[in-house]
C-alpha cells in the first residue's frame, strides 16, 4: 500500500484506536433496551466487532473502548471472545482446561475502560488517556463503518501537523458539519438544525463529520473530566477556531446506525457478500 507521507507508519508503532461505546442510544431504544448500542449485530456479529475488524484488517489492532451504558455486556462479549467465536471442549473436572477449535481468535489487544453511565463524550475520552501511548490515537464511534483507508488518514494527520484530522464524508445532511477553507476547518457545528447550526438544514461544502478521527495526543487539553463535555461541543469548536483541526475528504461509503432502517441497509449489505467496510478479505 502506497502511503502519501514523508513518514512511513511502518517505522512507529501503530498508534491506539479508541471507540466511543458509552451512549444510551435513546434514538434506537427498540433495539438499546437490552444491550448497548455497538453490540447490535450485522449479519450475527456486533457492529463493533465489524468496526474493530476493519481497522485490524488495515494494522491497527489495539483498542481503547470507552464503556458506559450496560458496559458489563461488552466486557463479558471479549472475556468470552474465543468460547462465543469457535467450538471447544473443555474438561469439567479441570474447568481451565478448555481446548478450542477452528481459527484462531484475531491478534486484538482490547482495553475495556468503564467511563460512567452519565458521562459525554468528551468526558469518556479525557478518561482513557492514561490508556493512551505515544504522540497520537485514532477516534471513532461505536455505531458507524466506513470503508476509509485508514492509513491514509494517518498520512495526511502527520502531514499537515494540527491536533485533530476528521473524516469528512457526503451523507444526508442531518449531522454537523464542516465549513471549509482549502483543507483546514474553519468551524466544527454539530447536528444541523439543533441550535448550533448557522446554515440551516444543508452543510455548506456538502461535507459532514464522519466521525473517523485521527488525533495528536495535545488535542486532549481541549476535553476535561466533568460529565457534561461533550467532543463534539466546545472542544471540537475550540480546535477548529485554534486552526488546529484538517479534513480528510472521504467519497467512498459511509454508514452510521441510527434508526432500524440504517441497521436493515447494513444487513442486507452485509448478507450481499459485497459489504464495502468488508475491507479484510
Amino acid at each position: 500500500m502506497h502511503l502519501a507521507s514523508s513518514v512511513e507508519p511502518q517505522q512507529q508503532p501503530m498508534p491506539p484506536v479508541v471507540i466511543l461505546c458509552g451512549g444510551r442510544g435513546t434514538r434506537f431504544k427498540e433495539q438499546t433496551e437490552l444491550r448497548p448500542k455497538p453490540m447490535i449485530e450485522i449479519g450475527g456479529r456486533p457492529i463493533l466487532w465489524h468496526l474493530m475488524a476493519c481497522y485490524a484488517s488495515q494494522g491497527f489492532r489495539e483498542f481503547v473502548l470507552c464503556l458506559g451504558y450496560k458496559a458489563e455486556i461488552i466486557k463479558r462479549y471479549f472475556l468470552d471472545f474465543a468460547a462465543l467465536q469457535h467450538s471447544f471442549t473443555v474438561e469439567l473436572a479441570r474447568p481451565s482446561s478448555v481446548t478450542y477449535h477452528g481459527a484462531s481468535s484475531p491478534d486484538w489487544k482490547v482495553t475495556c475502560v468503564d467511563t460512567g453511565l452519565d458521562a459525554m463524550t468528551g468526558a469518556r475520552l479525557k478518561r482513557v488517556e492514561r490508556y493512551l501511548s505515544g504522540p497520537e490515537f485514532l477516534l471513532t464511534y461505536g455505531d458507524g463503518l466506513c470503508d476509509v483507508d485508514v492509513a491514509r488518514t494517518l498520512a495526511f494527520h502527520r502531514d499537515h501537523r494540527g491536533l485533530c484530522t476528521v473524516t469528512g464524508v457526503r451523507p444526508p445532511s442531518r449531522f454537523g458539519e464542516l465549513e471549509l477553507r482549502g483543507e483546514k476547518v474553519q468551524q466544527f457545528v454539530e447536528k444541523p438544525g439543533s441550535g448550533d447550526a448557522p446554515h440551516g438544514p444543508h452543510a455548506p461544502h456538502g461535507r459532514i463529520n464522519g466521525g473517523f478521527f485521527v488525533l495528536s495526543r495535545a488535542f486532549l487539553r481541549y476535553v476535561d473530566d466533568a460529565d457534561e463535555c461533550v467532543l463534539e461541543g466546545e472542544p471540537l469548536r475550540r480546535c477548529a477556531a485554534d486552526g488546529q483541526m484538517s479534513m480528510y475528504a472521504h467519497d467512498g461509503y459511509w454508514q452510521c446506525m441510527d434508526t432500524a432502517r440504517d441497521l436493515e441497509k447494513l444487513e442486507a449489505e452485509w448478507a450481499s457478500g459485497r459489504a464495502p467496510w468488508r475491507r479484510w478479505l
